[in-house]
């Protein structure tokens, strides 16, 4: 008995070393998502307060119809800054249809943000507490979330969105998201 008391701590040991040592091996991106071919969760977000009367927010309805990709981000988010080209290229040269959720955000912020920086979202729409993004399963900005025609998640990604994600990922999914 007494033997194995003294084994206990170098097997605890053992047991934390292999623990660390897998967690290790593990992309800390690849974060699962719970809500991947599920509906997207039904949501009625207001513009940034002072955008165009002609804004209209961003809603779940807006989500049907054809594949795209909703994007998380802030003003105050620095990885935010090094995708929003990525952002503008998907929109715009690729034909992307991308909407902006602005999370935790002051609107002035926001607004000289994308005065700055360029506006590719079709709408955004202000999550000013955050309640939307943390149905949507946010756990920090930049997040992106892959939407089919059915308004159902295919896909998301965590952190900045690079052009090789975009190129091995996104647009792989959305050609094969648009035949299907």
């Amino acid at each position: 008995m007494r033997r194995l008391l003294y084994l206990l701590p170098f097997l605890l040991f053992i047991g934390v070393g292999i623990a660390f040592y897998l967690g290790f091996q593990r992309d800390p991106r690849d974060i699962p998502s719970a809500l991947i071919d599920k509906p997207a969760p039904t949501f009625d977000l207001p513009p940034i307060q002072g955008q165009p009367a002609a804004t209209s927010g961003l809603s779940s309805a807006k989500l049907t119809g054809e594949v795209t990709l909703v994007n998380v981000f802030a003003s105050w988010c620095i990885p935010c800054k090094a995708e929003h080209p990525v952002i503008t290229r998907l929109s715009r040269e690729q034909g992307v249809t991308v909407f902006g959720i602005n999370y935790k955000d002051k609107p002035e912020d926001a607004l000289t943000w994308l005065s700055r920086n360029g506006n590719p979202y079709a709408a955004v729409g202000a999550d000013l507490d955050g309640r939307v993004s943390i149905d949507w399963g946010v756990y920090g900005v930049p997040e992106s979330y892959l939407i089919d025609r059915q308004g159902r998640i295919r896909f998301k990604h965590v952190g900045p969105l690079t052009p090789q994600v975009v190129e091995e990922q996104i647009l792989p999914m959305v050609k094969h998201l648009r035949q299907g």
